[in-house]
């Protein structure tokens, strides 16, 4: 029987709700004998008039790279071949982006209850993704 995914591209924020979707996203990617691509997006606010960014801020990816292999110990090693993603900016871009990049067959993320004056501002990065991917996304709702 033909296996459903070749690649799967889980993105993680380190909050309960995206380690969720990690293990879930584990799970297919051991039954279709998928690479899982784990990712994790440093966000970088961009200034826009009347919200200067002054000083401009120092963003690192060290600290979510340590993260991750921390994760992927901790979750992944010995049960499916991944690799370990971390990017600076726009989450939902770089995702999609990402996403596109890797030809990956599906997006496995979480969603999160994010509401009022925080997502007027941001947006939901599964909401975007799930409105403009290219790829499927299947959202994994808290306590799955």
């Amino acid at each position: 029987m033909p296996k459903l995914f070749k690649k799967i591209l889980c993105p993680v924020d380190f909050d309960d709700n995206s380690i969720a979707a990690l293990d879930y996203a584990c799970d297919l990617a051991l039954e279709s004998d998928a690479t899982l691509y784990v990712m994790n997006v440093v966000f970088l606010p961009l200034a826009t008039p009347g919200f200067p960014l002054e000083p401009r801020p120092v963003v690192s990816e060290e600290p979510s790279k340590r993260a991750l292999e921390n994760l992927a110990h901790e979750r992944l090693q010995g049960k499916v071949r991944y690799e370990l993603l971390t990017r600076i900016g726009n989450p939902a871009e770089l995702i999609n982006q990402t996403a596109e990049e890797l030809d990956v067959d599906v997006i496995v993320m979480a969603t999160h209850g994010r509401t009022g004056v925080g997502r007027f501002f941001l947006g939901s990065v599964a909401e975007h993704l799930v409105r403009g991917a290219k790829r499927p996304v299947l959202t994994i709702r808290p306590g799955r």
